[in-house]
């Protein structure tokens, strides 16, 4: 047996093929659960994508100029505290998800499953993706304390009023603060509509 020590090899150069996956969603905002689910698919792939896209049948809350710093920062922090994962880049996009996945060369599209009403609905439009343009879906269970957790019901707490310390477990930090001075500006819509709420 040859003595001669072999020089390490990082996980890029070790696939011949690097397989690529893209993580879609609104992010408005990016919750815990969402950084859960990214945090256990490092694990799976080479790169992985986060895709901010627009959903045009939900009102926005954060601009997608917002949305991109506080994913950005928050997959940064992500990657410095654990450089054995993928690396994520995050980037915005429009139109169809599945087109930004052709685009970026994604082998898949992740998906966060938090109980079974979104297998539900997941597995049905993963077999739709799968049929029309070729790409195959994964499914992320994310934590058992973040099966109820979704961005809709956050920007409610936000907007009628209620403690926003209350969402410390499932939202970041930074989103808190951002939801704050939201509120305490009268210009801003969701202040205008808090203060509504406040006073009734």
């Amino acid at each position: 047996m040859s003595n001669v020590s072999r020089p390490s090899v990082s996980r890029s150069e070790a696939t011949p093929r690097g397989h690529l996956a893209i993580y879609a969603g609104s992010f408005d905002p990016i919750t815990l659960g969402h950084l859960d689910v990214l945090r256990r698919a490092r694990t799976l792939f080479d790169n992985i994508v986060l895709g901010i896209g627009r959903n045009p049948d939900k009102a926005s809350l954060f601009s997608p100029d917002e949305r991109l710093e506080m994913c950005q920062e928050l997959v940064h922090e992500m990657l410095a505290a654990d450089p054995d994962g993928c690396h994520v880049r995050v980037e915005r996009y429009n139109g169809l998800t599945v087109d930004f996945a052709r685009s970026v060369h994604a082998v898949a599209i992740l998906r966060g499953i938090r109980n079974i009403t979104d297998l539900a609905a997941e597995t049905q439009l993963a077999i739709t993706n799968r049929q029309v343009a070729d790409i195959e879906t994964v499914f992320i269970v994310t934590g058992e304390q973040f099966a109820f957790t979704s961005s809709s019901l956050i920007r409610q707490v936000a907007a009628l009023g209620g403690p926003l310390e209350r969402l410390r477990p499932i939202v970041p930090e930074m989103v808190i603060q951002r939801l704050r001075l939201m509120r305490e500006d009268p210009n801003n819509p969701l202040g205008r509509l808090a203060q509504d709420q406040l006073v009734e």
